[in-house]
């Protein structure tokens, strides 16, 4: 992938009305992450997270566990992603759709870490874990893991955090409201924007003490997780409010319900809408986005990236 793209020279006759152009503006704030033996340099261009769900009942129909196969099919996933441009991969082994149950940490242990392990001996990327549970994390890290990514970003375990400390890895912090088998029930915020910040805020704080430095933490508002359609809409309109965290935006969107409540399409039918939230999200500032579709959405982040990024010789 590229580093930088170049803007198409202007035409002669183009005059600018108000002075000259800067020769390039960069809209988002930069930022350095370490994750484990990674170095993530965000903000020049989007990173993409490829999503493998080693789960029978992902709400995206995508999951890979489908008894003694399915770590190779996992692996066979994230392989793909790779090659269609993915820098991150995510593994996880609980889906978190609405309403679901959760799973034994043992199930977990059993789904995840064989990909994990076979994983961290074929690529050459970041391998992030989606658990909240400190057992399966740590696992994981072990393994091969250098991203804790929690659901429970707005009340995270300290156990989770000193762990992460420990293991030298970065932190995705995300906001829900409740858990998911309860989350898109009795639905309500003062301000949705202001709560979630606040919620953060907090949450970073935590990190700090327990001794995460700064440039492992990424944080995500949640997108889906006990927010209404209205909710998940305003947050992407409102994305650059999140700068006064002073920390980089990990957004996911890929394929959700607020896609399907906007364009009455089902799960199979949202890569469209999808795409326009991913460019909708890079523009807002997102740093990385997380994705079933990798090959159509790197497409869309490189592309927007090119217009954030344009510049005028």
């Amino acid at each position: 992938m590229p580093a930088t793209l170049s803007h198409p020279r202007t035409p002669e006759t183009f005059k600018p009305s108000i002075g000259p152009r800067p020769k390039s503006r960069l809209l988002r704030q930069c930022y350095l992450i370490e994750a484990g033996p990674h170095h993530l340099s965000l903000g020049q261009r989007t990173y993409i997270q490829g999503i493998v769900n080693v789960t029978p009942d992902s709400f995206s129909n995508d999951g890979c566990w489908q008894g003694k196969d399915s770590t190779r099919r996992a692996v066979r996933l994230a392989q793909k992603h790779i090659r269609e441009g993915a820098d991150i991969i995510d593994v996880g082994g609980e889906s978190t759709r609405p309403g679901a149950k959760p799973v034994s940490i043992r199930e977990e242990l059993a789904r995840v870490i064989p990909v994990i392990r076979v994983l961290s001996g074929k690529v050459e990327i970041p391998i992030s874990v989606d658990t909240y549970k400190p057992a399966v994390a740590q696992a994981a890290l072990d393994a091969g893991a250098c991203i804790l990514n929690t659901i429970l970003g707005a009340h995270p375990p300290s156990r989770l955090l000193k762990m992460a400390r420990n293991y030298n890895a970065a932190v995705v912090l995300m906001h829900m409201r409740g858990v998911p088998r309860t989350m898109q029930t009795g639905i309500h915020y003062h301000d949705v924007i202001a709560d979630i910040i606040n919620a953060l805020e907090r949450s970073i704080e935590k990190c700090l003490e327990a001794g995460i430095k700064s440039d492992k933490i990424i944080i995500d508002p949640g997108i889906g997780f006990g927010k209404t359609a209205g909710h998940n809409l305003e947050i992407l309109n409102r994305l650059k409010d999140f700068k006064t965290l002073g920390r980089p935006l990990l957004i996911g969107t890929s394929r959700k319900s607020f896609i399907g409540a906007v364009l009455n399409k089902d799960v199979g039918q949202r890569i469209l809408g999808t795409a326009a939230t991913v460019c909708a999200s890079i523009l807002n500032g997102a740093h990385i986005v997380r994705v079933h579709d990798v090959k159509a959405m790197r497409d869309i982040a490189l592309m927007t990236d090119a217009i954030l990024n344009a510049s005028y010789s």
